[in-house]
């Protein structure tokens, strides 16, 4: 396997994912190769079942290949401990899924202070932080509310305002509009499209919804474990 040298800032080389017993395995994912640039919007389109959340998670470092390299802005992923990815994830990679996992007993604002909390930031420059980014997110005036408070938009754009809080260079998005009315999913793919653009942020979002696809920079399709 080959690292790509230049402007890319994730790379997936080879990628082979498989589940069940040694003996009879099920292939997922069969020598995925991917490159996102800095600032891009990619979506990943393909039937249920494909394995499109499976390439997000080892993308994200949720998950590890069972072959294949990751880089990402040129450090070798697939190497490292445990403890040094999940210092990656918190600090490079945004996560929104398409439930929200809002902490119930936190406010809003609590919910998205939450990954500077677990990295030991500042206590007061990350609750402005979070506050600057609930009011970009539209909800200022909802920074007290507990979740269950809020409607399922406004959920999805709290999770949204938790996954920028660390200012990740890369947001995974896997199916973010898949649970809320049109509208609302409309609102969310603006915002995320706003934030990629102001952040210079690059995005990866897996979803059904070909309307939305279509409009990201690139759509790929997620086909017998290959993208095409």
């Amino acid at each position: 396997m080959k690292k790509q040298e230049g402007n890319v800032l994730l790379q997936a080389v080879n990628i082979h994912k498989s589940y069940g017993a040694k003996e009879n395995p099920i292939p997922v994912l069969s020598r995925v190769n991917l490159e996102i640039t800095p600032g891009e919007m990619l979506a990943i389109v393909g039937a249920s079942g494909s394995g499109k959340t499976t390439l997000l998670q080892i993308l994200g470092c949720l998950d590890i290949p069972d072959k294949g390299g990751l880089w990402f802005d040129g450090q070798g992923l697939t190497e490292l401990s445990d403890k040094r990815l999940a210092a990656h994830r918190n600090k490079n990679i945004g996560f929104i899924f398409q439930f929200h996992y809002l902490l119930p007993e936190f406010s809003a604002l609590e919910n998205v202070m939450m990954p500077g909390r677990i990295a030991g930031l500042a206590r007061k420059k990350l609750q402005e932080d979070a506050h600057q980014l609930l009011k970009q997110v539209g909800l200022g005036h909802r920074v007290s509310h507990r979740s269950g408070e809020l409607s399922g938009g406004e959920q999805q754009r709290v999770a949204l305002a938790r996954a920028l809080i660390m200012r990740p260079a890369l947001l995974l998005a896997d199916e973010p509009t898949g649970n809320l009315d049109s509208a609302s999913g409309q609102h969310i793919f603006e915002l995320l499209t706003t934030l990629c653009q102001t952040r210079s942020m690059s995005l990866a979002m897996v979803t059904h919804n070909m309307q939305l696809a279509q409009a990201m920079d690139r759509c790929l399709t997620l086909k017998d474990g290959r993208l095409e």
